[in-house]
């Protein structure tokens, strides 16, 4: 789309879409706010293979939203079809009930998984470009740009050339260039891949911003620990169709093992209400055998005369979760 293209979206947008003024990240103005994503029995096929089948799910504004599933899943397709990459075969995006139209499109922020930079242009002349793909005018997407790059800690690399940056730095680049328009719905795919440990605190710092502020975030990775830590509800998608979706404590709660952490002064592991165990540390990470409670455990241990350093109820990890379904629905199949 050529920047005069975008231009004219900007003027045919409902009033208030956009502003010549750049959003600064460090002053969280209020954004102007979408209430929800619905994804309503969408379709894709590609030959004989169904990508995405009878999918149905909302995103909420003033959440961030994972959205998992192995590898061919249909992830990326349905993400693609949200960017009007793909038409679905079925099915409708709708966004605050209507139907989601190109100039809608323009109030999200896409950082896809492949990189999209320019390698050979310099970093400052590449965002403005993005910038006013996105209707931004030259001056305001400059001064974003700029407010952007100072944000994730890249001062005084404007004029470098993109293939003169390290992997993270163009990540870096990438997720700044994705958000310097102020997009009300935001749609990362892999956004932590090539970042060190700073930088990806540094990230999850910005989406919980966006998430305060009440954007709409849509978060796509393999990494269930980031998943664990910043979502508040999830989808997961395997083979096309949706096979999880709801509050990520409710889904530990519905789909997890009982269980629980403990430090004892004797052997709990062979205890007759275990039904497996894994070493967490100096803590054991106790499976409870099917019916059985955490207090039921304790009370064991009380009644036994254990000595007990450490006991908590332990969360299922969501990657445990996600294991489990996905091979119990590949079983079935």
């Amino acid at each position: 789309m050529s920047p005069d293209r975008a231009a004219a979206r900007k003027r045919n947008s409902p009033a208030g879409l956009y502003n010549d003024a750049p959003f600064d990240p460090a002053r969280g103005e209020p954004a102007r706010i979408v209430t929800t994503l619905s994804f309503s029995h969408l379709r894709k096929a590609y030959a004989t293979t169904v990508a995405v089948d009878d999918l149905s799910f909302d995103v909420r504004a003033g959440e961030i939203f994972g959205l998992l599933g192995p590898n061919g899943a249909g992830k990326t397709t349905l993400i693609r079809m949200l960017m009007d990459i793909m038409v679905p075969d079925a099915g409708s995006i709708a966004l605050d009930g209507a139907p989601l139209q190109a100039a809608a499109r323009d109030r999200i922020g896409y950082l896809p998984e492949e990189r999209g930079l320019y390698r050979r242009e310099k970093v400052i002349d590449m965002m403005i470009y993005f910038g006013m793909l996105k209707g931004l005018e030259a001056r305001a997407a400059r001064e974003s740009a700029a407010l952007w790059l100072a944000r994730v800690d890249l001062q005084g690399v404007e004029k470098r050339r993109v293939d003169e940056l390290s992997k993270g730095m163009q990540q870096k680049v990438q997720i700044a260039a994705a958000l310097m328009h102020d997009p009300d719905l935001i749609v990362l795919d892999e956004p932590f891949s090539g970042l060190d440990p700073v930088n990806a605190v540094l990230v999850k710092e910005i989406l919980r911003e966006r998430r305060s502020r009440g954007s709409l975030v849509i978060l796509s990775t393999h990494q269930m620990p980031m998943v664990e830590e910043l979502c508040d509800r999830v989808a997961m998608i395997d083979r096309g169709r949706l096979v999880l979706y709801g509050d990520l404590e409710e889904i530990r709660l519905r789909h997890g093992d009982a269980a629980v952490l403990v430090d004892a002064r004797d052997d709990v592991r062979t205890l007759p209400l275990v039904a497996r165990h894994e070493p967490r540390g100096r803590l054991d990470r106790i499976v409870l055998k099917e019916g059985v409670r955490p207090r039921d455990f304790m009370e064991l241990l009380v009644g036994r005369g254990i000595a007990v350093e450490h006991f908590e109820v332990a969360r299922a990890p969501l990657e445990e979760i996600f294991v489990r379904l996905v091979r119990a629905g590949r079983d079935a199949a």
